[in-house]
């Protein structure tokens, strides 16, 4: 049976330029980031979960968030405003007990329990599996001044999300390397397209879409998990 470890990054990820402000925005008067943690918890093939801070934010998240978190089993650490830094960070304290790392975005608080079900099922038979969501507009290239060059389909596209999960020797290479898996490695699992990256002008929005998804049936939950119902 498979074991998980999870790293949920505050960073943001490649291609999102460098705010990571989408962890902390305020949804319904919670952070991204604690509803992003409350994904993972109360599933028994899951181990471990390990939030990661830019260092500069560290104690004040420990001071805000620290109580709630090590409550739910969840470690607190700190690295650089970076993502593949926050990976790095976080490899050297996976648990030897997982067979496989969970990596999510902190700022990604709408998945369905089922998307990660189904992702969870389909990394026991893949080293690398990363969630999907087509897109609904058509595309154009342009160089790097901004001038347009070339039009595309947005059927040429997917829009990649989180959680991405991998076999633990995939991420330890990832980790390593402090790069992306290459796109040829990877396995598309379709998802919900609720799964949104808030911003702090999306909050409302995000918020709606959360109230849209179903609720897991879950174990008797802690007074933090309950904020949340």
């Amino acid at each position: 049976m498979a074991n998980f470890s999870v790293i949920i990054l505050t960073a943001a990820p490649p291609g999102c330029g460098a705010d990571s402000g989408g962890a902390f925005v305020k949804i319904d008067g919670r952070e991204s980031l604690l509803r992003a943690v409350e994904l993972f918890l109360n599933r028994d093939n899951i181990k471990q979960i390990q939030l990661v801070f830019d260092s500069a934010k560290l104690e004040e998240g420990k001071r805000k968030y620290g109580g709630h978190l090590s409550f739910s089993g969840v470690k607190v650490l700190g690295s650089s405003a970076k993502w593949h830094e926050q990976l790095a960070a976080a490899s050297e304290k996976i648990s030897p007990d997982a067979t496989h790392v969970i990596v999510h975005d902190a700022a990604r608080p709408a998945v369905p329990y089922s998307d990660i079900d189904e992702i969870l099922s389909a990394a026991e038979k893949h080293p690398a599996v990363a969630l999907v969501a087509p897109l609904r507009n058509a595309l154009v290239e342009v160089d790097a001044g901004g001038n347009a060059m070339a039009y595309r389909s947005a059927g040429e596209f997917m829009q990649i999300l989180t959680p991405q999960v991998f076999s633990k020797e995939k991420f330890a290479s990832i980790a390593k390397n402090k790069s992306d898996v290459h796109a040829s490695e990877l396995t598309l699992l379709k998802g919900s397209p609720l799964n949104m990256r808030v911003s702090a002008g999306e909050a409302s929005i995000v918020n709606a879409f959360i109230k849209m998804l179903p609720k897991a049936k879950s174990k008797a939950l802690s007074p933090f998990e309950e904020a949340q119902w």
